[in-house]
């Protein structure tokens, strides 16, 4: 899993949707309170957080790639008895056997090759341990991301995208589910499900974009990158529109994987 200089405050600030989307697979889990659960990819650890109250006699552990991350987590809530945050990559998971639910939200598609993830995920849970993951999905963002490559064509901005690889690992259906058979697991349900961000104007998109679209702001030297950043934010403004609430909609593709171990 690549590492990029997240900013953990500013993230923070622009993850709303994120947030919104965990709580509601969050409450698809039917948790009995004494899981013991792992959150891959915890980022600042606010659901983190969320998941550890419903879990009052059970564990929870949040482990992301990101040190800023892992760090922000435990600075804001460090007196949440049963939550502990780890620096991991999700590409190497150490667990062996430890959790009942591992839950995922808007994390793992920032990773291409996910046969390692969905391997560890198996050896981490215990038998009849179940996965419920959600993140960007086949056909994910195609607007931002036709905008995206129509820019980074541009003259002045195409130095900084020689060599440039597409980062994200968006799958299909049937990629998934090949994936978890050859890992040994029971599928539950995986499917793609639309969704769509809403943004405040400019200065919410360009938020979002600063935020997260780190493969591509990274490649553009920093004191350029405002620029680059309203470049996008103003192309996809074009492209769709605000409404009349000032508000710009980005449609996104999630695929979502249900599936247990049985062994």
């Amino acid at each position: 899993m690549s590492t990029y200089n997240w900013n953990a405050q500013d993230y923070e600030k622009h993850s709303q949707a994120q947030q919104k989307w965990a709580r509601e697979l969050i409450n698809k889990l039917s948790l009995q309170g004494t899981e013991d659960i792992l959150d891959l990819g915890c980022g600042d650890g606010k659901v983190t957080a969320e998941i550890a109250q419903s879990v009052c006699d059970g564990s929870v552990i949040g482990v992301d790639n990101s040190a800023s991350m892992v760090k922000l987590a435990a600075e804001r809530y460090p007196a949440v008895p049963n939550l502990t945050f780890q620096v991991m990559d999700a590409s190497h998971l150490r667990f062996d056997e430890c959790f009942d639910v591992v839950f995922s939200n808007a994390a793992l598609h920032w990773i291409k090759n996910h046969q390692p993830v969905v391997e560890g995920l198996y050896r981490s849970l215990k038998p009849r341990g179940k996965i419920l993951l959600q993140m960007g999905g086949k056909g994910n963002a195609g607007v931002i991301l036709s905008v995206l490559s129509e820019i980074q064509a541009y003259q002045k901005w195409q130095p900084y995208f020689e060599n440039f690889e597409f980062p994200y690992g968006f799958f299909g259906v049937e990629e998934y589910e090949s994936m978890l058979l050859n890992s040994g697991f029971k599928i539950n349900r995986v499917e793609l499900i639309q969704k769509k961000m809403e943004h405040a104007g400019n200065t919410g998109l360009e938020g979002w974009i600063r935020t997260t679209w780190l493969p591509y702001t990274e490649r553009v030297p920093e004191e350029k990158r405002e620029k680059f950043i309203e470049a996008i934010s103003e192309k996809y403004i074009e492209r769709v529109p605000m409404d009349t609430e000032g508000r710009v909609h980005v449609a996104m593709i999630r695929i979502e994987v249900e599936a247990e171990k049985i062994a």
